[in-house]
């Protein structure tokens, strides 16, 4: 059996992916390297087993990816007649593949498709999960284009032994509401769980290509690159084929028509979080055995937890966690314990100023707060001692509530109906689409499949 050193990697790209897992054990020692993997982020410890604040810089290194630079956010502003979202203007959109690929076909005229996704592990999404849907938005609009959210319940269900098929099915549904809320445009997404799908009789394209990826990803690979051992069942070591597959326009003939090989030059464009690159590199690595493109990715850093920049929000510490359901009251509280760079008393604070490189109600301010000059105000003030860590709280407190409280009024009009909707197998409306006659064979073919099945069902026959 080859081994993920035997495969080739791409350009710019480590070695071996074995150099990121996690069944690379630390050393007996109270220093530990910084884990960024799906299941895991941590920055690592120093010497004195102190939290380290995670390295950005080092995983662009490790990961192989680029930096998303100036020249590029200048050629981004220049195609798209778009000002770069916040979170690129700030370097909190840090890292990408392929996006100056990207721009290349949209400057032709060459249409792309986005797509990213959510793992619902709890039934209220904490503001950390809104930051890569608020970005995946801002480039629908930009761009114009169609958007699949793949939510990934058989991944919490296969990786988490306390769930249950019933909790993830109710956090998929909550999770699926919440997420419409951010504001996406109902005519050009589709939104689909991966067990209501695959079982819907829509998924014979994605179970194809989910079959593709799987004969062309080794065990070896999957332990290398997430660390897996005996002890994981085999449904894990088979999930990232799936992940792969809405990577790929041809798993949705339903959007993107039955011209397999038309479909098959649609390019895909990953807004995601950096913990997520370990799924796509071995995507990109395979895409071209199948004849199909390597989607291009983009990549967030993680929102600090309220306890330090060493770790990202999780659902599953409420207290390292704003959640979208949190009331006026939660967010001031939680504010009011997190982590300052403050100093210890207010007349050293003035004499030296704070730190708002560690500062955790500042860095809420810069994913947050849209107002550039204002934000650099805060800043200026902050280090200079000027504004004390009070002052810094009841700022950040003020911009989390009304972020929060934005949500939960959009979130009022996100109806059962509506979350059907989004979430129904259907020809999604951009540029590019397939024809009304492609349209119509592709619903021609439908009936037709739908009929034979009726046929088997009346006659009692299953073998087909």
């Amino acid at each position: 059996m080859a081994t993920v050193s035997d495969v080739k990697d791409e350009p710019e790209q480590p070695p071996a992916l074995t150099s990121l897992s996690l069944a690379e054990a630390a050393q007996e020692t109270k220093s530990k390297e910084q884990s960024i993997t799906p299941f895991d982020v941590s920055g690592g410890f120093d010497e004195q087993g102190k939290p380290k604040a995670i390295d950005y810089d080092k995983l662009v290194d490790t990961f192989g990816s680029q930096r998303i630079d100036k020249p590029l956010l200048e050629r981004f502003e220049k195609v798209t007649g778009h000002k770069p979202h916040r979170m690129l203007r700030r370097g909190l959109v840090f890292s990408h593949r392929d996006l100056n690929l990207i721009l290349d076909k949209y400057e032709k005229g060459i249409p792309f498709y986005l797509y990213t996704g959510r793992g619902p592990s709890s039934d209220s999404m904490h503001v950390g999960h809104t930051i890569p849907f608020e970005f995946t938005k801002y480039l629908q609009d930009v761009f114009d284009v169609p958007l699949v959210i793949m939510l990934t319940d058989d991944e919490k269900f296969f990786h988490s032994p306390k769930l249950s098929l019933k909790d993830v099915y109710k956090f998929t549904i909550l999770n699926a509401m919440d997420i419409i809320a951010v504001g996406f445009d109902m005519k050009k997404t589709f939104i689909f769980a991966d067990t209501a799908f695959v079982d819907g009789g829509f998924a014979a394209a994605f179970s194809n290509n989910v079959r593709e990826m799987g004969k062309r990803t080794t065990i070896n690979q999957i332990r290398g690159t997430f660390g897996f051992n005996d002890s994981n069942n085999i449904a894990e070591f088979n999930f990232p084929a799936m992940q792969s597959a809405t990577a790929f326009a041809t798993s949705f003939p339903f959007i993107f028509g039955n011209d397999a090989k038309k479909v098959a030059k649609v390019p895909c464009l990953i807004p995601c979080a950096i913990d997520q690159d370990p799924y796509f590199r071995q995507c990109r690595d395979n895409a071209p055995k199948m004849g199909l493109l390597k989607p291009a990715i983009i990549h967030a850093v993680f929102l600090p937890s309220l306890r330090g920049s060493e770790s990202k929000m999780s659902a599953s510490d409420a207290d390292s966690s704003i959640f979208l359901s949190d009331t006026d009251n939660q967010i001031k509280k939680k504010i009011g314990k997190a982590f300052s760079g403050g100093q210890d008393t207010a007349e050293l604070h003035r004499e030296i100023g704070g730190r708002t490189a560690v500062d955790v109600p500042f860095q809420y301010l810069t994913f947050f707060l849209e107002d550039d000059e204002e934000l650099e105000r805060i800043r200026v003030a902050y280090e200079r001692g000027e504004m004390q860590s009070g002052e810094m709280k009841m700022a950040c407190t003020k911009e989390l509530q009304a972020y929060v409280r934005g949500f939960r009024e959009r979130r009022k009009a996100v109806t059962e109906e509506v979350r059907m909707e989004f979430m129904r197998p259907r020809q999604l409306v951009f540029k590019g689409m397939p024809s009304e006659k492609e349209q119509q064979e592709a619903r021609e073919k439908r009936i037709r499949i739908l009929e034979e099945e009726l046929d088997r069902l009346r006659t009692g026959d299953r073998s087909a």
